[in-house]
């Protein structure tokens, strides 16, 4: 970067990290060209022809691109998801979205996430999180069945341990460095990135704990009622091989 008022409106104020790195080799010298000019003055308004900024000057535009970016930090949105009680995540997130193992959050039973809370990563494949929940929550489904359990809820204690885990190993990274990026909320907090290695997360979701959940038996079964003869459907009649049963036939 030869020239130095552009390198000092191009050099960062925070740590590397703290925002998503750009991995891109042809970015600075693109910014570098006759035809480009790197703005940093806030937009004060939008008018018919171009853009004025805050110094007052006006630069006249053809197209103008909003780069606004995503929703990253509102989890389960726009689903409306309702929990035990009537609790809404919007009221048990109102300071950032959590959830054990970024899979469960307390007071909705049965409910699991998949790439929720603090599973993304900045070093690994996601895709080994993704495996790793859905192992996780495979198992936890057998031993609902084999338990013959109804529901399982995280235990809130449970999740509030894990939760200051996540937040200890959290503040000793440069995600929670002095600037704002698409992985904290307005207020601060780190709601998207592991802290950690993808091993360390394997070896949390290896093996449920079903200490940690609050279980509901199912309730017994109860027989139907055989319908009377005159109402049973007529079994299938055997057919020729490739052939298809009677349309009156079980399927």
């Amino acid at each position: 970067m030869p020239d130095p008022a552009l390198r000092r409106a191009l050099t960062p104020d925070y740590p590397i990290g703290c925002k998503r790195v750009v991995m891109a080799g042809d970015y600075y010298p693109a910014l570098t060209r006759d035809n480009v000019e790197v703005v940093t003055a806030p937009i004060e308004r939008v008018t018919p022809t171009g853009i004025r900024t805050a110094d007052g000057r006006h630069r006249a535009v053809d197209t103008l691109i909003l780069a606004t970016g995503f929703r990253a930090t509102e989890f389960l949105a726009p689903l409306r998801v309702t929990g035990r009680g009537g609790r809404e995540p919007a009221e048990d997130w109102a300071c950032g979205a959590h959830a054990y193992l970024g899979m469960m959050v307390p007071g909705y039973p049965n409910l699991f996430l998949m790439y929720g809370p603090n599973t993304n990563l900045g070093h690994n494949s996601i895709v080994l999180m993704l495996e790793h929940q859905a192992g996780h929550i495979l198992r936890c489904l057998r031993a609902l069945a084999r338990l013959r359990l109804a529901w399982i809820d995280v235990r809130p204690g449970e999740a509030a341990r894990y939760d200051a885990m996540l937040r200890a190993a959290l503040a000793r990274t440069v995600r929670e460095g002095p600037c704002t990026s698409w992985y904290k909320t307005a207020a601060g907090r780190v709601t998207n990135n592991w802290p950690r290695t993808t091993l360390a997360y394997r070896r949390l979701t290896r093996r449920p704990r079903l200490s940690a959940y609050e279980a509901r038996p199912s309730p017994p079964a109860t027989p139907s009622p055989r319908p009377p003869a005159s109402e049973r459907p007529a079994p299938a009649r055997a057919g020729r091989p490739g052939s298809r049963a009677s349309p009156g036939g079980w399927r």
